[in-house]
């Protein structure tokens, strides 16, 4: 069956998601749309590399180009998009278990070298396409068909590590929350490094404990009290609370480093996209064993 083609007023929606009903993917698929349409982006001017799980079958969701690559390792194929066409907006969008479980060295090394990609991670504590088995983010106590008992390590802080790592642009958003989540996004699209958007979204199927109703209970904007995203050791104070308390929500921490584009002599005049040899190149050479 064909794809309906998309309305004028929402140039990137594909088809209708197949997510569960209230599904928090919901909020990041809108939030997505609306940050593409504010900054005046086509679908022809932006790519989208996707990680394994529901998040990724957004692939199908969204009109753009798109890259649906294996389970972790969506970020090494967005730096290679970056490094061919860097004059292209690459959104990297993923769940907890893709980006903190498989693919978390990745992350770290990614963070490190501060491609200028935008990283929205799905983060609702189980892995959702696989019948809900607990992911890297759940809480100690969290009870899921792989954790009968409860969840025994202590959950990765993904605004922490990201901190830890030098990420450049550290965000936590919520899907029940569209408009906040949608401004999260357009900074990070803005802005000239590794972004993190950390977005808590409930699992309605597999997770009822961290729902709409919990979250809401408990989330906070860092700008209600004055938090200074310049400075990394309150950012790193504000990482540090307690969840199952107070949620901070906002930028966390933002600064300019350069880019590992922008070091790159070989890009500094065109991309590399535009750089045809004028004549095939023979690898023959490179072939031959050593001899």
């Amino acid at each position: 069956m064909a794809k309906p083609a998309p309305s004028p007023s929402k140039p990137f929606a594909s088809q209708h998601p197949t997510w569960c009903p209230g599904c928090g993917d919901f909020g990041i698929w809108n939030a997505l749309q609306r940050s593409l349409r504010r900054l005046k982006l086509k679908p022809d001017q932006v790519t989208f590399v996707f990680g394994i799980g529901c998040s990724g079958n957004m692939v199908n969701f969204i009109k753009a180009y798109g890259f649906h690559g294996l389970h972790g390792r969506p970020l090494p194929v967005a730096e290679g998009i970056r490094l061919a066409n860097h004059r292209l907006p690459v959104i990297v969008v993923g769940g907890d278990g893709d980006g903190l479980g498989e693919g978390i060295g990745h992350f770290l090394h990614t963070a490190r070298s501060n491609p200028n990609i935008t990283y929205i991670i799905h983060d609702n504590q189980v892995y959702g396409l696989t019948k809900g088995q607990h992911s890297p983010t759940a809480e100690r106590g969290f009870i899921s068909p792989s954790a009968p008992l409860g969840v025994q390590e202590e959950p990765v802080n993904p605004v922490a590590l990201a901190l830890a790592s030098g990420a450049s642009f550290v965000s936590r958003g919520f899907a029940g929350d569209v408009a906040g989540l949608e401004e999260l996004v357009v900074r990070g699209i803005q802005h000239e490094g590794f972004a993190l958007v950390d977005a808590l979204q409930p699992c309605v199927t597999y997770n009822w404990h961290n729902s709409y109703h919990w979250y809401y209970q408990r989330v906070y904007n860092l700008d209600s009290v004055g938090h200074d995203s310049k400075n990394f050791v309150a950012a790193w104070e504000r990482a540090q609370e307690n969840m199952a308390e107070k949620i901070p929500l906002g930028v966390f921490y933002a600064r300019s480093r350069p880019t590992i584009e922008s070091q790159q002599p070989a890009l500094a005049r065109r991309t590399l996209v535009e750089q045809q040899p004028s004549q095939p190149i023979d690898i023959s050479k490179l072939l031959t064993p050593y001899q």
